[in-house]
């Protein structure tokens, strides 16, 4: 990580700040080993942003569209300043319990059984809130003594904990999923926030040519162009967000790897995801443009 920060350009100061954070904070905890993102985020102000932010100690909220990178940046941030990560995934039926423990029958005794957010505060990790803004505000507000200057979290029976000073919350959020909701004044203020933009031609190039190096420079700058068309409808309100999916490209071009035909693995990753007809045929239009039936 720290020779793709170098090659990214990112600031010295920030790299050898990162360095002295990971020597002062090394990860110990063998039960939970570090793990390497599957991919690499590409973008220097965005990197430089992250990093000045966690290094202040500060929490962060990225936010963006579908496609733009918000849990890949997640993971490599985690995993670039050395920690284990928690993931935590929203959704309207949490409540606190589910995030920072509740009470077990152990050994003949009632006892506390801590939940990710209580483990990764204790332990110094990084905890990743997966689409924040799906989450009540009821079962968010008892967060918020962690995650303002105060950094403790009192549970009741149990006494207080004071979160380890390398813990970091990173949270993502999309509007426009069903279920998600406006993030309330309060919390969104304990966070610094992050607008990853669309994602480009270079930063494609880039993914591509790490993961799927093998491609030839025809198909990879055709399967490029075919994502470009497709944000490009999307933006333009032609097409719904579901076909413009990065994960989708990925998984069709890790198919392609395998055997399959590059328009047959394009079609399960991309195209078929869509069930109106209409839209899909807007979508199957822009394949056959970008990819030859050859």
């Amino acid at each position: 990580m720290l020779t793709f920060l170098q090659e990214q350009g990112i600031a010295p100061c920030l790299i050898d700040s990162l360095e002295a954070y990971k020597a002062a904070y090394p990860w110990s905890n063998q039960d939970r080993p570090l793990l390497a993102p599957g991919f690499q985020y590409y973008g220097k102000e965005i990197w430089e942003q992250a990093l000045g932010a966690l290094l202040a100690g500060e929490n962060l909220l990225l936010v963006g569209a579908k496609a733009t990178g918000k849990n890949v940046l997640a993971e490599n941030l985690a995993y670039c300043f050395g920690r284990g990560d928690w993931n935590v995934s929203f959704h309207v039926n949490m409540d606190a319990a589910m995030m920072l423990g509740s009470d077990t029958f152990r050994d003949g005794q009632v006892q506390f059984r801590p939940g990710p957010v209580y483990e990764c505060a204790s332990q110094g990790g990084f905890c990743i809130f997966d689409e924040i803004n799906m989450a009540r505000n009821e079962a968010l507000a008892a967060l918020h003594s962690m995650l303002d200057f105060r950094r403790i979290l009192d549970i009741p029976g149990y006494g207080r904990l004071k979160m380890h000073p390398a813990t970091r919350f990173i949270a993502t959020m999309n509007y426009g999923y069903a279920g998600t909701r406006e993030l309330n004044e309060a919390l969104a203020s304990r966070f610094a926030v992050i607008a990853l933009p669309p994602a480009n031609e270079h930063m494609l190039a880039n993914l591509l040519e790490k993961q799927y190096g093998h491609l030839s420079d025809k198909i990879r700058s055709s399967v490029i162009a075919l994502f470009m068309d497709l944000q490009l409808k999307y933006q333009q309100g032609e097409i719904s967000s579901k076909a413009v999916d990065l994960r989708g490209l990925l998984g069709a071009l890790g198919i392609y790897q395998q055997g399959l035909g590059l328009r047959s693995a394009l079609q399960m990753g991309l195209v078929n995801k869509v069930f109106n007809e209409d839209e899909r045929q807007i979508i199957q239009d822009l394949l056959d443009l970008r990819i030859g039936k050859d």
